[in-house]
């Protein structure tokens, strides 16, 4: 295979160099000396002239073997013809009934065995379009109807734009490819018009328009159907009257489809519908009092309108100050009045006033009157009247109070000599405290800083102090009418009430407003006590559920020690007890021990019964347990080991059945306890991991 692709590979080597060798050949022996394009009859002629391109190219040849001449014909740069020929025959390319469209900038290329030569560019003009001509599907209709119109280019060919006229004028234009255009006219003037098309054809860089087509009359009837706008009162409404508004159409047999009624005020739709709309609505002075009953199909409308005058029920109300300049902590009165009102649908006791918002320092005179102190600060007050059910707002009105001038208290400095100059001082005013942060962002390790000004003479002495210690906490003198007083770690015990004193060479002594400075809690704080109480609860949660899983295991693990006699010997006086330890309902171990029938005490023990414990019991669901001891003498026998002085205690659990009997069962029914004191056998002990003694009560003596 290798050797095959090597073999093919070598011949196509050889296959293009004498290719190769044989174009080069080719071209040294001839030469294009020129090349020629020209329009006949001319450049420029008229519609349906058959016109041709002539492209001539002259080729000097070594030889007779004729040579393969490819020519391209160019318009406006894009090809538009090409043709290969072993001719030396001029190449025609024939424009049979040339039309505007084929207006245009010509050229022509030849090319031969990969020489080229392109001649220079002719432009062809052709002028004359062909008459369009219009055709409508109706010359009768109705308002809002639609006509369908087509308008024709005959024989026209190109990019060609279609327009429509009514009486003259453009209503519509349409591009297309072809040489016909259709388009839906809409007339809605009632009467006749004149309907007429022309055409432009595009032949770039130029454009032709053609005439026009003949007009075409269309008449446009009237319908019958048209809108009717009702309003009701009709004459003399007044505010707060209840307008109704009824919008309709007559004619309901001629009445055409998808036609919509549109109620509208102003620029508000307040209503729409297909044959009929109401509105109602309350009559306000400050609305548009202009209404539309609008009927609509298609691109077709009618409109029929009213204007309606509003007559004011009483004026907007006015607010005054009196007097017209105010001082802190002076009083002052505000007076609301509107200057007009319908005395005829209105009496002036149905009219009130008030402010808005209230203001709890200001106390009613009378209707309208509003009487208080200044505030020591600028406010803004708004009236309000209001009579059935028309509300209205007066302006807003600043009161910007005026701080009342001190009686001076002058004093100099030194003596007072005439012709020389002396120093007077002026007392000081207007003591101020500022807080910097904000009172209500200060928290603990916070930088603060109290700021004391008064307006005066410096320099100044400023002291600071807390609210009920005499003791300052600060003083410092300034040249300036300010000086601070720095806290830069602040902590709790900083939380005070503080103001400030100033005093100059004046002597007068003047005080600020205390600030309440409360210190909060730093954030870290905030977040290390919020992490702990989650981390509380957190372990909390575990030991409650750790505690409910121990108990649980407890009942589970609850195991039976049981005590009973065995199958006595004829010659023992002394009958064996067997004692098993079992765990629910398998004995897990068992032995015998001797026990003496005399000096047997058998006590027995209950918990009080109460409402507790009954309820305890009912939701447990558990019976109730007896625990009865055994006594039993230590027998002398002098095989037996020794055995510890006193007596063998059995604690039995008995459980009494609802029938007062006493059962034995497992956790889940009775539990049985035994305990051996004195003598203890040998007994293979097969314990769960449960402490079988521990729950036992103590005996009593």
């Amino acid at each position: 295979m290798g050797l095959l692709l090597l073999l093919t590979y070598s011949l196509l080597s050889c296959y293009l160099q004498a290719g190769g060798v044989v174009t080069a050949q080719l071209q040294r022996s001839f030469t294009i000396r020129g090349i020629t394009l020209s329009i006949e009859p001319s450049n420029d002629v008229t519609r349906d002239t058959n016109v041709t391109l002539r492209c001539q190219a002259v080729v000097s040849s070594l030889g007779e073997e004729a040579l393969s001449r490819e020519y391209t014909i160019f318009k406006d740069g894009n090809r538009v013809y090409s043709k290969t020929s072993s001719s030396s025959e001029d190449l025609l390319y024939p424009l049979p009934q040339a039309r505007v469209s084929n207006s245009g900038k010509y050229k022509c290329k030849i090319n031969i065995g990969g020489k080229e030569e392109t001649s220079s560019v002719q432009k062809l003009t052709v002028t004359g379009l062909s008459k369009p001509v219009l055709h409508l599907n109706n010359d009768v209709v109705r308002e809002g109807e639609e006509i369908a119109a087509r308008c024709t280019a005959p024989g026209e060919t190109g990019s060609i734009f279609f327009y429509f006229y009514k009486d003259s004028k453009e209503i519509l234009e349409r591009q297309v490819s072809s040489n016909q255009a259709e388009a839906k006219l809409h007339l809605s003037n009632v009467g006749s018009h004149k309907i007429h098309c022309d055409y432009i054809v595009f032949a770039l860089p130029d454009s032709f328009k053609s005439n026009g087509s003949d007009p075409t009359t269309v008449s446009v009837k009237e319908l019958s159907i048209t809108p009717v706008l009702e309003i009701f009162p009709q004459y003399k409404i007044y505010e707060g009257d209840q307008l109704t508004i009824s919008c309709s159409i007559t004619n309901f047999q001629d009445k055409p489809e998808n036609i919509q009624l549109f109620l509208s005020q102003g620029t508000n739709i307040l209503s729409l519908g297909e044959s009929k709309v109401n509105h109602s609505m309350v009559a306000l002075a400050k609305d548009p009092g202009e209404f539309e009953c609008r009927l609509e199909m298609g691109k077709f409308a009618k409109a029929a309108t009213k204007t309606v005058s509003v007559t004011e029920l009483f004026s907007v109300p006015t607010l005054t100050l009196s007097p017209a300049e105010v001082f802190q902590k002076e009083n002052m009165t505000l007076t609301c009045r509107s200057e007009s009102y319908a005395s005829e649908r209105l009496s002036k006791e149905e009219l009130t006033f008030a402010l808005d918002p209230p203001q709890s320092h200001l106390m009613l005179k009378g209707p309208g009157v509003f009487y208080g102190r200044v505030l020591k600060s600028d406010f803004n007050y708004t009236c309000v009247a209001q009579a059935k059910g028309i509300v209205k707002h007066s302006r807003t009105l600043t009161v910007r109070p005026k701080v009342s001038v001190s009686i001076p208290n002058i004093s100099v400095v030194g003596q007072a000599v005439l012709h020389q100059s002396v120093k007077i001082l002026l007392p000081l005013t207007h003591p101020t405290l500022t807080v910097i942060p904000d009172i209500a962002e200060i928290s603990e390790g916070d930088h603060l800083f109290l700021i004391c000004g008064v307006d005066g003479t410096p320099p100044v002495i400023f002291t600071w102090y807390r609210v009920g210690n005499q003791q300052p906490v600060h003083n410092t003198t300034s040249n300036t009418n300010h000086s601070n007083y720095q806290v830069p770690l602040l902590s709790k015990e900083h939380a005070d009430n503080y103001y400030c004193e100033a005093v100059n060479h004046a002597n007068n002594v003047v005080r600020s407003d205390p600030v309440i400075i409360e210190v909060r809690m730093a954030l870290w704080k905030k977040v290390l006590i919020g992490g702990f109480c989650l981390l509380t609860g957190a372990v909390l949660v575990v030991v409650l559920v750790l505690c409910f899983k121990s108990k649980r295991g407890k009942r589970e693990a609850a195991s039976e020690l049981s005590v009973k006699p065995s199958s006595p010997k004829s010659d023992d006086s002394n009958p064996p007890i067997t004692v098993n330890l079992t765990h629910d309902t398998e004995v897990f171990n068992a032995d015998t021990v001797r026990v003496d029938k005399a000096a047997v005490s058998v006590w027995s023990k209950r918990p009080a019964e109460s409402a507790d414990d009954e309820e305890s019991s009912l939701e447990s669901n558990e019976p109730d347990v007896e625990y009865t001891e055994v006594v039993h003498p230590q027998p002398a026998d002098p095989e037996r080991a020794p055995l510890k002085k006193g007596t063998d205690t059995v604690y039995s659990e008995l459980q009494n059945s609802p029938h007062g009997a006493a059962d034995h069962h497992d956790y889940q029914g009775s539990v049985e306890y035994a305990e051996l004191n004195g003598e203890q056998p040998e007994i293979n002990h097969h314990h769960p991991e449960v402490n079988t003694y521990q729950d036992l009560p103590e005996p009593v003596d």
